[in-house]
């Protein structure tokens, strides 16, 4: 609970107060500053500290316009608490287009970091201090790797009971029970006791409104839940299925791919997901899915060397049909309607 000054780097920022700073980290070979862009709401009235971070990898924009919306949203007001909205962790990559900080390393493995390591070791280092380990709770943005989509997904240590309360509470179709990474910002939040969600929606350097819509109203009934906002109107919540377990199916072949299933597609052990045929028309062989489950994840470019990840499935104990259904009612749902705009109209 938050009821004195909130240090973030240099500043100090007390309870009532709304205010935009940015945290200095290593500056460019030009010697030109580069900061990380904060954007912090406080309450005066006591309650979680919760921050929502995006662009970790800096070609993962989503999250980045899923965060703009809520610091631009009119209606957004914090009764309780604290948010701090980060757009922008990994700035560096977001400059280069690129997944990973100038010295090629993952920002997302190289936590907790360190004040005299590798590059993406000290903004790791620095946005542990200064963000991660002032928070109650945190949700971090991300969407899949270049030339991946994700169906919009939550992942979380479902162990915990809160996580997992919260996990469903947030909306998405699916809820995946995922391991802790070593170096994750993920990991590094849970060790500082510090509760997380992980968001994965859609493709790097794209924008898909489906996947922000879902991103802005799931953060929304987060934090509602945590008691941060009130809200006057409420809003339907999709029941997700959880999956405990999840893998890449890969490619027996190299060629030219031709879908047969897309993202949301409930599979059976034994369907065909894809064919992979050579320049002439040939089908040289069929990838099958080895379990029932639903298609999280897959690869967009429509040509495979033999090994490649081409479908990611979370697998069930039932491969039920109300999966299906519940990916296709939010999907219609959120197509018809902006979640953004519902919330500035209250």
């Amino acid at each position: 609970m938050d009821i004195k000054d909130l240090p973030i780097g240099k500043h100090l920022i007390k309870p009532g107060e709304t205010r935009q700073l940015e945290i200095p980290v290593a500056k460019l070979y030009t010697d030109t500053d580069v900061f990380i862009p904060v954007h912090v709401i406080r309450s005066k009235k006591p309650g979680p500290v919760v921050f929502v971070s995006a662009a970790v990898h800096g070609d993962e924009l989503n999250g980045v316009e899923i965060v703009r919306r809520l610091i631009q949203s009119k209606t957004l007001k914090v009764s309780a608490g604290s948010l701090i909205l980060i757009p922008m962790v990994n700035v560096y990559g977001v400059l280069n287009q690129s997944r990973y900080m100038p010295d090629r390393r993952d920002l997302n493995r190289s936590f907790p970091g360190s004040k005299k390591g590798s590059l993406a070791g000290r903004v790791a280092h620095i946005f542990l201090e200064e963000i991660i380990k002032h928070c109650d709770y945190g949700i971090d943005l991300h969407t899949g790797a270049i030339h991946r989509s994700n169906l919009p997904q939550i992942r979380a240590d479902l162990s915990d009971p809160e996580s997992e309360q919260l996990a469903m509470e947030f909306g998405a179709s699916v809820v995946l029970n995922a391991n802790l990474r070593d170096g994750s910002l993920r990991h590094t939040s849970v060790e500082s006791g510090t509760r997380i969600l992980l968001y994965e929606a859609g493709q790097a350097l794209r924008f898909d409104e489906l996947s922000i819509r879902v991103g802005v109203r799931g953060v929304l009934n987060v934090i509602e839940k945590l008691g941060l906002i009130k809200r006057r109107r409420k809003h339907k919540v999709f029941e997700p299925y959880i999956a405990n377990d999840s893998a890449w199916v890969r490619a027996n072949s190299s060629g030219i791919v031709r879908d047969l299933k897309k993202l949301g597609d409930r599979v059976k052990k034994g369907d065909a997901l894809a064919e992979i045929g050579g320049p002439f028309g040939d089908v040289i062989d069929t990838t099958i899915a080895t379990k029932a489950g639903i298609i999280i994840g897959k690869q967009n470019i429509p040509l495979a060397q033999e090994g490649d990840a081409l479908y990611h499935i979370a697998f069930f104990e039932e491969a039920d049909a109300v999966v299906a259904e519940n990916i296709e009612a939010m999907h219609e749902t959120l197509n018809v309607e902006s979640s953004f705009n519902e919330e500035k109209e209250g």
